[in-house]
């Protein structure tokens, strides 16, 4: 579909979801009444109209780097538009435009029946490009004029791993949504073939210690195994919930020996299994397009890695506030180092410890799930003030400088799709319970020993913000964003026994001592959420929510509404 005709199907759909919109709220907040006895009063207005409209237009126009640029051979993505006479098609970044196909359908964009053409175009050549010789994996990069591995750093003939596991992970999602006769089930049976051909015990080498990044068919395994912690993640699991060619649980362990596995004090978060500065934010990301953060925890990552990835992103945010030099200009509407482009037509994975200067959009936005308020800030500030400048066709561009008043010229697809899937993992949790439901996976991840993680009672996963004061650190506030579609503010929290709680909100400014609210819900033994009513303005001032658990011990949170 043309981008026109996707412009003129998107804003008639939002005229009239916004026609529906104030029924449908009312049937949300007596669905939230029903099922937590919570008094929701979830309501639209202008503030939540926006951040709606926002949210989804940015999924879109991110969206269409992949629709609308994708290559005519393959149909895959192009790893960039760079310009370049031969332009690579990236085998992780069509992963992410695979799952990006699914959001499309789920949201209108396109219609099924173009997703499935589409995907059964790419699972077609990827069919007829692979080798027997490579053992089901796939290169970093492929030219699909010449249907040969597009030279990577290393030469024409690498196998990647990694790359590998992105491509399998957006397809095994494709599959479980598109579960109907006829041209899915077609595409279902290719997706199947294509995923029970990675032999990802021959990338270990039979040494049952880790899997191999890269391996040659002319030179052999290149020597750098995966060990965490990054982004590969994902790699492991997927190996190890092969049906035909699976890992053993030694090999994982491997995984777990680095020193990038420990538990570190990062810029005043303490983050199990960091590494040392915390890390580029993809780390973050990549492997959680389908693993669920909030239903994954492990011997490392005891919190889970839901929590783990707030803290991250919350600790990249701090160093860019008070760490970077001044003279880079990053501020709370612009924070976020991760692998883009830099100036003079490179590339890196920027951090905290290599930082470059540059701030890539999709470090913040792609955090959406952990940091919704702060990310929101840099979002509403590239598309306001800054969107003359950073925004065109595809969303924002790559990369920026306000140091060097540079902007990079080009998109690339593991920057721009990841925005697409993780802002819908935060909305609707989509892709996430779509992978997380794939047999092979749950049989995976049972192997590997994860498991949901098991808290204390009180407000584990609602991560206060650290406020540096001098050389110290002190807890600040938990700052909370209205669900954009929800339109209430849901705060997750722990009980150590099912029962009666009771949560009172304060404004310590109110003088006369009565609370903002006063609520009493029955609750289940473990994670629950909280939907306090909407109480408009959220004018973000330091107020104080106290629960008091069935157990009868009593937990306080501060926090600040937005």
């Amino acid at each position: 579909m043309p981008y026109t005709s996707l412009n003129l199907a998107q804003s008639a759909m939002t005229n009239k979801l916004q026609g529906l919109w104030p029924a449908l709220a009312l049937l949300m907040a007596i669905m939230v009444f029903l099922a937590h006895a919570v008094p929701a009063q979830a309501q639209s207005d202008e503030a939540i109209t926006r951040d709606r409209w926002l949210l989804t237009e940015t999924q879109r126009q991110a969206f269409l780097y992949f629709w609308e640029f994708a290559d005519p051979i393959s149909g895959m993505a192009f790893e960039a538009n760079f310009g370049w006479d031969i332009k690579p098609v990236a085998v992780g970044g069509t992963g992410f435009g695979a799952a990006s196909l699914v959001v499309a359908v789920e949201r209108g964009w396109i219609t099924r029946d173009q997703a499935v053409a589409r995907l059964l175009k790419i699972t077609g050549f990827l069919k007829t490009f692979s080798r027997p010789e490579w053992h089901g994996g796939f290169p970093h990069w492929i030219n699909s004029q010449a249907m040969e591995p597009f030279d990577f750093e290393n030469g024409k003939d690498i196998i990647d791993t990694v790359e590998t596991s992105l491509l399998i992970q957006g397809l095994l999602i494709a599959r479980r949504y598109f579960n109907g006769p006829g041209s899915e089930a077609v595409l279902r049976q290719q997706i199947t073939e294509i995923w029970e051909n990675v032999d990802w015990n021959f990338f270990t080498d039979g040494q049952e210690d880790g899997i191999f990044w890269h391996w040659s068919p002319s030179r052999g395994y290149l020597g750098l195994k995966i060990k965490g912690y990054n982004e590969a993640l994902i790699t492991y699991v997927l190996a190890a919930s092969s049906p035909t060619h699976p890992i053993s649980q030694t090999t994982f362990k491997f995984w777990l020996k680095g020193p990038n596995y420990r538990t570190r004090k990062v810029f005043g978060y303490q983050i199990q299994g960091a590494q040392y500065g915390g890390g580029p934010l993809f780390t973050s990301h990549y492997s959680f397009v389908g693993l669920n953060p909030w239903n994954l925890a492990d011997a490392m990552v005891t919190e889970g890695y839901f929590i783990r990835g707030v803290k991250h992103t919350l600790s990249n945010r701090e160093y860019c506030l008070n760490y970077a030099p001044p003279s880079h200009r990053y501020s709370e509407k612009l924070w976020g180092l991760t692998a883009s482009q830099i100036m003079n037509n490179n590339y890196a994975a920027s951090s905290p410890t290599t930082d470059q200067g540059v701030i890539a959009p999709t470090a913040a936005l792609t955090s959406m799930p952990y940091t919704p308020q702060y990310s929101m800030e840099v979002l509403l500030y590239l598309n306001g003030r800054l969107k003359d400048k950073i925004w065109s066709w595809f969303g924002p561009k790559d990369a920026i400088s306000v140091k060097a008043d540079w902007v990079s010229p080009h998109y690339l697809a593991i920057d721009q799709l990841p925005i697409v899937l993780m802002i819908e993992n935060y909305r609707t949790g989509l892709l996430w319970n779509l992978f997380m439901n794939v047999k092979e996976i749950q049989s995976g991840l049972q192997k590997l020993e994860f498991a949901p993680p098991k808290l204390a009672e009180g407000f584990p996963e609602a991560v206060v913000t650290m406020k540096k004061t001098g050389q110290n650190y002190r807890p600040e506030s938990y700052e909370i964003r209205r669900h954009p579609d929800r339109g209430q503010y849901l705060i997750p929290f722990w009980s150590a026994e099912a029962g009666q709680a009771h949560f009172v909100l304060n404004d310590p400014e109110y003088l006369d001592g009565q609370p903002l609210a006063d609520l009493k819900m029955t609750v289940k033994v473990g994670r629950n959420f909280l939907a306090l009513p909407d109480r408009r303005p959220g004018d973000s001032r330091l107020l104080s929510l106290t629960m008091t658990a069935p157990s009868g011990q009593t937990h306080i949170l501060p926090l600040r509404l937005h």
